[in-house]
């Protein structure tokens, strides 16, 4: 790992590394995370690495392992799938109010509009993380031409594990395609205010999400 530079907000900068560092599997489910080899490795004390894995702590990422160590939390494709159940509802929502207001907040337009066409240029060659922020971003152009600022808010403390969840299955070059396809989907019923069909693209492509990696976390632990 790079090592950081000090600023005020240096433990949100550990945070978001070591949150990185889970997502793409740098630190890979399972791996003990020492917090003095940790520290030395983003070149910062140990008060702010500490500070960080206690919120990952919270947010069910790492959990306690042995004498004030951690570790990095197994995906629990039961837990995952039940996620993606309760994002299906909202952003099946969040698809048909922005559906609904579509025509006259032309600013949030133009966000899911910019959001879709970066989307475009998605390949084998991109990167995970690329992947990830992509498909984040996708989403949240449509909370905010939504107009309901709870979605997000309610959405917002899951990204994390949500996160980690799209690196399971966007690692697959096939699914890269797909998804994108299913994004361009309900982008088109969304800019032509088509606010049903929109609905259902969106809950439909939350949960095929959601049951593609529950299967494939369990593939693979029946595989180890």
């Amino acid at each position: 790992m790079i090592p950081l530079d000090p600023t005020p907000n240096l433990i949100d900068q550990v945070y978001a590394r070591i949150l990185d560092g889970i997502v793409d599997r740098t630190l890979p489910p399972g791996h003990r995370i020492r917090q003095n080899e940790l520290a030395e490795q983003l070149g910062v004390s140990r008060q702010p690495v500490s500070h960080a894995l206690h919120l990952l702590h919270r947010q069910g990422l790492v959990a306690e392992s042995g004498r004030k160590g951690f570790e990095v939390t197994r995906l629990d494709p039961v837990r995952i799938r039940q996620l993606y159940e309760v994002r299906g509802a909202i952003d099946a929502l969040a698809a048909r109010l922005a559906a609904g207001r579509v025509k006259t907040d032309t600013a949030a337009r133009a966000d899911l509009e910019t959001a879709l066409r970066a989307g475009r240029g998605v390949d084998g060659n991109t990167p995970l993380a690329k992947l990830i922020a992509l498909d984040v971003d996708f989403h949240r152009a449509i909370y905010r031409l939504s107009g309901n600022p709870a979605i997000e808010e309610m959405i917002g403390p899951q990204w994390p594990r949500m996160r980690r969840s799209m690196a399971t299955v966007l690692t697959e070059l096939d699914y890269r395609q797909s998804a994108w396809s299913e994004h361009e989907t309900i982008a088109a019923h969304i800019l032509s205010g088509n606010a049903k069909a929109a609905e259902g693209a969106a809950l439909a492509h939350a949960l095929g999400a959601g049951r593609m990696t529950e299967e494939r976390l369990k593939a693979t632990a029946r595989a180890a």
